[in-house]
Parts: C-alpha cells; sequence; structure tokens
C-alpha cells in the first residue's frame, strides 16, 4: 500500500513562501497539484524518480522549486512570492510510469491535501 503524506500548509501573507513536504513510502515519479474551491484540480509541479527532471505550470514557473530527498522519501514544494491566486488544497501525487506528468489521471496515488492560503 502506497502512502503519501502532506505537510507545511498554512496561512501567508502575499509575497510571503511555504514549504510543502510529501512523505512517500515509495520512490516514484511526483508530482503537486492544486485545486481551489470550485474549480478543477490543476497540475503544479512534477519531478521524476532521479530528480533529474523537473516541471512546472507557467503560472508558478520561477516562484516554485519542487526538489526530492530519496533517503527521506520525501518530495518538497517551496513556494515563494506567493499571490492570493494560489491558494487552493495542495496534493502529492505518485506515478510509477511518468508518461503525461501534467494530468492528474496519469498519478496512480494521491494524499490527503494540505490547505494552503495566501492573504492579500
Amino acid at each position: 500500500q502506497v502512502q503519501l503524506v502532506e505537510s507545511g500548509g498554512g496561512l501567508v501573507q502575499a509575497g510571503g513562501s511555504l514549504r510543502l513536504s510529501c512523505a512517500a513510502s515509495v520512490s516514484y515519479n511526483m508530482g503537486w497539484f492544486r485545486q481551489a474551491p470550485g474549480k478543477e484540480r490543476e497540475f503544479v509541479a512534477a519531478i521524476s524518480w532521479s530528480g533529474r527532471n523537473t516541471y512546472y505550470a507557467d503560472s508558478v514557473k520561477g516562484r516554485f522549486t519542487i526538489s526530492r530527498d530519496n533517503a527521506k522519501n520525501t518530495v518538497y514544494l517551496q513556494m515563494n512570492s506567493l499571490k492570493p491566486e494560489d491558494t487552493a488544497v495542495y496534493y502529492c501525487a505518485a506515478d510509477s510510469r511518468f508518461v503525461r506528468y501534467y494530468s492528474p489521471l496519469q498519478y496512480e496515488y494521491w494524499g490527503q491535501g494540505t490547505q494552503v492560503t495566501v492573504s492579500s
């Protein structure tokens, strides 16, 4: 049974930073997605199992950084220069195939989500 546990969400002012963590029971390719109320789940960032390949949504490029520590089986999402429109529940997800890293349908396992709220 693959388990993913996110942590690090919270309330922050616009322009601030947060670091999300996702502790996984496997070393798979990993992605971060987010879902705001009334909106579809959207791709944020992804990282290959080796860490050599990273991908970002245009909306977060240059502000967010995805990384991983395979010794700890943990993936991170460093979020800087946060904006109110970044407010959402953030989910980490694991995928053994990494074909369409931007699609939530691609991912086999999901965490429970962590709330990020950015105040203006």
